[in-house]
């Protein structure tokens, strides 16, 4: 699909048009400015070209770009066995519809995609995004050691678009979480996924944002912003620091830029997960309140500081927050002793809160500073829709070949390197996964 910017081209006309000016101008001057003697240079030190770097100093040089470089290979080396790559089969809704209209009934149309994934556990559980595995019919996992293993979905949560798969296996390498809150714009990070099918591709970039809201794309949204190369593949991978540990999960990119991709920060993730695998669902804190933020022609009238909290405008009449005594006009300036910039900030808090647990807040009514205690009950969500029923496993098939790498057992049995593919073989596998 064509990008909705193109590249601007400049006309020749246009191009040549200042030129044109500059002579006409050039052409009316008088001669007495055209003939006009040059003014002399002012006396002052003329400039030397800068002296070329010693060997010792392209030594140095050298020697940061090598400790860069080895920062980069020590993070793929400690988060890439924790990576996955998870590949699905599908209704095919298109080819289905075709084949409805043309008559022709029979074999389901299969479709096949393909995402990543995080080890959460060492008993098998993995953290991905919901839209890799919300359709999927079958799922399986291949591992970083060669392993190629059916998995069934544990549970989903399209609010945030986060899924935990299972698959039978023992021993895995957990994932290491970092702290996504304490993470800082500008720190280097490394995505580590399979886009269009090519495994454990590693990209790097920095964190470019935080906070990232109101892209219309899921219910819940405060991601993490980078400007690591992420493609579709790469749903469900992690993004590392430099530590090698996952600041957060990529879900999606920026379609019509570049470098502009996002993240579901790792400590909403790890909520999540530990939801998921605890109870199959996820149950959120919830204030019963709306808000907005306190524009500056807002905080004007209210005699307030831009970015001096959140206005609340509507307070659901059986809500926590109705029965803590607010209402609509309040400004809510802190949760939990937290500065509340804006709606977004309120929701972040109180997301980080557990369900059942009191908040204190902040409040300011008609220029008077006022303590508030709120019991957070769970949020009302829709029940969360069935997937499809899952199937047993579908090899991958295409060009009248099946394909899977040789586990490293099954290399030593036959004798061969492990992974010695035809390199024909390799590619037929990888057009075939492609999504």
């Amino acid at each position: 699909m064509s990008s909705p910017f193109r590249a601007a081209r400049t006309p020749r006309l246009f191009a040549a048009l200042p030129l044109a000016l500059v002579i006409g101008i050039g052409a009316l001057a008088p001669p007495a400015l055209a003939q006009a003697p040059a003014q002399p240079r002012p006396p002052g030190p003329v400039a030397s070209p800068a002296p070329p770097p010693t060997p010792a100093q392209v030594q140095a040089s050298t020697a940061e770009a090598r400790r860069l470089s080895e920062g980069f290979v020590a993070v793929a080396e400690h988060a890439s066995p924790s990576v996955v790559q998870i590949d699905i089969t599908a209704r095919d809704e298109k080819a289905d519809m075709m084949a409805r209209f043309f008559g022709r009934e029979g074999d389901e149309p299969i479709a096949r995609g393909m995402g990543s994934g995080v080890v959460f556990t060492p008993d098998g559980a993995i953290l991905t995004n919901n839209h890799v595995v919300e359709v999927a019919l079958s799922i399986n996992v291949r591992l970083r050691d060669g392993r190629y293993l059916p998995a069934r979905l544990v549970g989903r949560d399209p609010a945030t678009d986060l899924a935990v798969v299972k698959v039978d296996a023992t021993g895995l390498t957990p994932a290491k979480f970092a702290d996504s809150d304490a993470a800082r714009v500008g720190e280097g990070v490394v995505a580590i996924g399979s886009p269009f099918g090519l495994g454990y591709t590693v990209t790097a970039g920095v964190l470019s944002a935080k906070g990232r809201g109101g892209l219309g794309m899921n219910a819940i949204e405060d991601y993490l912003q980078t400007d690591a190369s992420i493609n579709p593949g790469n749903s469900g991978g992690p993004l590392c620091n430099l530590q090698g540990d996952v600041l957060g999960v990529n879900t999606m990119i920026v379609g019509r830029g570049q470098g502009i991709g996002f993240a579901v920060p790792s400590n909403m993730a790890q909520r999540v997960a530990n939801q998921i695998l605890k109870t199959g669902r996820v149950s959120r804190a919830w204030m019963g309140l709306s808000v907005q933020d306190l524009t500056p022609e807002i905080a004007t009238a209210l005699h307030l500081p831009p970015g001096a909290g959140a206005l609340v405008n509507n307070v659901a009449s059986d809500g926590p927050a109705f029965r803590a005594n607010l209402r609509p006009a309040d400004v809510i300036a802190t949760v939990a002793g937290r500065p509340v910039r804006d709606g977004h900030d309120l929701v972040r808090e109180t997301l980080a809160h557990e369900v059942g647990q009191s908040v204190q807040l902040e409040i300011i009514r008609g220029g008077q500073h006022y303590g508030a205690s709120v019991t957070l009950s769970e949020r009302p969500e829709k029940a969360v829709e069935p997937v499809p029923a899952q199937q047993q496993t579908v090899p991958h098939q295409g060009m009248g070949l099946v394909v899977r790498d040789l586990t490293p057992q099954q290399a030593a049995q036959m004798n061969l390197p492990a992974k010695a593919l035809p390199i024909e073989m390799v590619e037929a596998q990888r057009r075939t996964r492609t999504w």
